[in-house]
């Protein structure tokens, strides 16, 4: 069974089974999986804030990268894709125990370089919470 069919078997349901043991930890409900795009949902849990009771800038970078690399996986591609940068533009916060939805996009998938995109929105997608792209390089096995 190929990458992305892996993840679609998710649909609707905790990621219980992602080889990366950070994502076993955030625990999302993946919502859509698609080559290229992903959305997943997550409970902001308390360990998840700042002092204030926001959702922690380090903690919606953290998705940013985890959910990008889970992107990379639905591509299925022979190569091994690291990441070489993340920006993050943070727009608004969430609270403890607000869903959110961490949705992906590819921006440019090139030979060698691929670049990808994350927004973060509460549940209703109203209100974008933050935006993150990610230049990421194949790494040839």
């Amino acid at each position: 069974m190929d990458r992305l069919a892996q993840l679609q078997q998710f649909i609707g349901k905790e990621f219980d089974q992602s080889p990366s043991p950070f994502m076993k930890w955030l625990n999302p409900i993946v919502l859509s999986v698609e080559e290229g795009h992903l959305e997943f949902r997550y409970t902001v849990r308390p360990e998840w804030l700042n002092p204030i009771g926001n959702l922690h800038g380090g903690v919606t970078a953290a998705i940013v990268d985890d959910i990008i690399g889970a992107t990379m996986f639905s591509l299925n591609e022979n190569s091994f894709i690291t990441t070489i940068n993340n920006v993050i533009d943070y727009f608004s916060t969430a609270k403890e125990n607000d869903n959110i939805v961490a949705e992906t996009k590819i921006i440019k998938r090139g030979r060698q370089f691929v670049n990808a995109q994350c927004e973060i929105w509460n549940a209703d997608k109203t209100r974008l919470i933050a935006r993150g792209t990610s230049n990421l390089f194949k790494i040839n096995n």
